[in-house]
């Protein structure tokens, strides 16, 4: 059973501005009593039957929450837009894999991936590249700026989440967005994070959560071709996923973001109504540790860095975690789980549980809104008053998720942003359609 936890999304310590940025999200209707479509939102995997991808280097814009516009670089697909971060390159382990990289920026840039063994660039062993002054230019072999390219070959390692980035002037070109997420998957097991069968989790509730944060000075520096101290950057905005909060909480795809095409909202039932656990692949694109935290439940982290959370002896060492310190460049893979021992209309709360009082959750001035905190899924507290907007379809509950470094949940120093996204547990019986 869930106790209820403390109250830190209710009252008038909500921003009217977050509570009315949540309403547009959580007001369309959509029903989810079946798996999600991939469409809308979870991992969205960029695929190809023979392994084999071709990504541009190249610049655009990406828009945050309070309207600030920000130069970055990143990964595109071949045929596609600018989109932030790079495709998320799905593989199978003991696969070959081709990645041609194209690059058309002013600098020499070059892809590097962590975790796989013997890259080949080119035909030949990737290796780290220096001067004639014997200066570290890069960490592998380079794609000249303008139309330079160059190919990498590699057999997918263990099945685990891996970050792909930039092996250049690494401290500039990944802080301005040249990275993107690799999934390699057990062969003939998809639906598992590893070759242990209690990594399995629900196909239909996959999540990324690719961690990083900007600079908007270095970047703007970059714009106007000016020279900037990396030693001075600052970092103003936190995003998952290439969004910040509330932006975190739109669908996959959503028109109002045509660069950041990948959504960071949580969406499970309980686990009495899944197949499976969810899972939650978490990965660091940034410089520093970002301890992520969800509010009310734990995540239990079964991989790390492609490998199985287990003993020498093979035995099951997964942890369940209240708060995940994801360090730079690492991956946790974690399942999420509901556990549901009453429901409103089969078993009554316990009387010793007290649910927060209506007038707790009303936030304003302005419109009045209401997000329902039963967390035993299904119910209602009593009618919501005549001018208070409903933010609630059919009982689900919502849990917050953020980095527990609070300056990293804002934006621009501004709170409720950044690094926060929510989870979602809908009732057994999923929301009717519209």
């Amino acid at each position: 059973m869930r106790i209820p936890f403390p109250r830190r999304l209710r009252g008038r310590a909500i921003p009217a501005a977050l509570a009315a940025a949540l309403g547009l999200v959580l007001l369309v209707p959509t029903a989810f009593s079946q798996a999600a479509t991939p469409l809308s939102e979870g991992l969205l995997c960029t695929a190809d039957a023979n392994n084999t991808f071709t990504l541009s280097a190249g610049s655009g814009y990406v828009s945050t929450p309070d309207g600030n516009s920000i130069l970055m670089w990143s990964y595109t697909a071949a045929g596609s837009p600018f989109q932030l971060p790079g495709p998320t390159l799905c593989v199978t382990a003991g696969t070959p894999v081709t990645v041609v990289l194209r690059n058309t920026l002013p600098e020499a840039t070059s892809l590097v991936f962590p975790g796989q063994q013997h890259v080949q660039a080119n035909g030949h062993p990737s290796q780290p590249q220096v001067s004639v002054t014997g200066v570290l230019t890069s960490l592998s072999d380079e794609a000249p700026a303008t139309n330079g390219s160059v190919t990498y070959t590699f057999t997918a390692g263990t099945p685990g989440t891996y970050l792909y980035s930039s092996g250049s002037d690494v401290a500039k070109q990944q802080e301005m967005g040249l990275y993107g997420a690799l999934v390699v998957r057990p062969p003939g097991h998809p639906a598992q994070a590893s070759d242990r069968a209690d990594s399995a989790f629900d196909p239909g509730r996959e999540f990324l959560m690719l961690l990083s944060e900007v600079d908007p000075d270095l970047h703007l520096a970059v714009e106007r071709g000016q020279p900037y101290q990396v030693t001075n950057t600052t970092a103003r905005y936190f995003m998952i996923n290439g969004r910040s909060m509330p932006d975190t909480l739109a669908p996959n795809n959503a028109a109002w973001l045509p660069a950041q095409p990948y959504g960071a909202m949580v969406h499970i039932q309980p686990t009495q109504t899944q197949t499976s656990p969810a899972l939650i692949r978490f990965l660091n694109a940034g410089p520093t540790t970002y301890p992520f935290h969800p509010h009310g439940s734990s995540e239990r982290i079964v991989n790390r860095d492609g490998s199985p959370v287990q003993s020498a002896a093979g035995v099951d060492a997964s942890t369940s975690n209240f708060l995940l310190n994801v360090g730079p460049g690492q991956s946790m893979d974690a399942q999420e789980s509901w556990t549901l021992e009453y429901t409103a209309d089969k078993n009554p709360i316990p009387p010793d549980i007290k649910l927060p009082q209506l007038q707790d959750q009303i936030v304003g001035p302005g419109t009045d809104t209401w997000f329902s905190e039963n967390p035993y899924l299904g119910g209602a507290i009593g009618a919501t008053p005549t001018g208070i907007v409903q933010n609630n379809q059919c009982g689900e509950y919502y849990e917050v998720a953020h980095s527990h470094a609070l300056d990293q949940a804002t934006n621009y120093g501004a709170s409720f942003g950044g690094m926060m996204t929510l989870i979602r547990i809908d009732p057994p019986n999923g929301c009717p359609a519209p």
